[in-house]
């Protein structure tokens, strides 16, 4: 079991190797100059890059490389570069882009998993309905964030809202654009047409699982 393991986690992409890599070099360093907080964000940024893979044994899920690559990539960039690396307040630009990107992710997610509801029928709902909810799955995602975020800064006195009502509308207005755009290369999917590589992602995911999406046709 251990090997097979270990097989599979090799032939992840090379940026998720160089990812895992730095966090178990920050997780020594952290070790040896006694910053716990530091051992234990390593710790968790590289648990949580692994979810994946447990997620996708679980379900019978066929998990596209390069979607692969980015979880691992924006979990890195989330917790370890942004709460232990202090990119939140090194560039201002670091938590938009993270929220776009999440938020675009997530309607992508959203829109494939109620087409694999539907096993792929494209004709059980209108294409417009099915990226719709994705893009209500997507944004839900976003809201639940920016409650916990609250929720940690009143409990535990933590700074997650920054500028408290000004950060979080920001979040809100990123997140609804980035989940547009994923919402919306899912309606181009479903009508042939092409929304720069994102389609290719949907494109990829729908013929890896292709035992999820039985009614699919094009």
């Amino acid at each position: 079991m251990g090997r097979m393991w270990y097989k599979r986690l090799r032939r992840q992409p090379l940026v998720v190797q160089v990812i895992w890599a730095v966090l178990a070099v920050a997780f020594l360093a952290a070790l040896v100059e006694f910053r716990w907080s530091l051992a234990f964000v390593s710790v968790a940024t590289f648990g949580l890059s692994l979810l994946p893979v447990f997620f996708t044994q679980r379900f019978g899920i066929r998990l596209p490389t390069s979607f692969f690559a980015a979880i691992v990539v924006f979990v890195f960039a989330t917790i370890f570069l942004g709460e232990a690396m202090d990119f939140y307040n090194r560039f201002w630009w670091w938590d938009i882009a993270l929220h776009g990107g999440s938020a675009l992710g997530f309607g992508l997610i959203g829109f494939l998993f109620m087409l694999m509801l539907f096993e792929g029928d494209r004709y059980a709902a209108p294409p417009w309905a099915v990226a719709f909810m994705g893009f209500c799955f997507a944004l839900s995602i976003g809201a639940l964030w920016e409650i916990f975020e609250f929720a940690m800064d009143q409990t535990f006195g933590t700074n997650m809202q920054k500028s408290g009502l000004m950060d979080t509308m920001g979040d809100l207005i990123v997140d609804t654009i980035g989940a547009a755009i994923g919402a919306m290369s899912g309606f181009a999917y479903l009508k042939g047409k092409e929304l720069g590589g994102l389609t290719f992602f949907i494109k990829d995911f729908i013929q890896r699982n292709r035992h999820k999406f039985r009614r699919f046709r094009r």
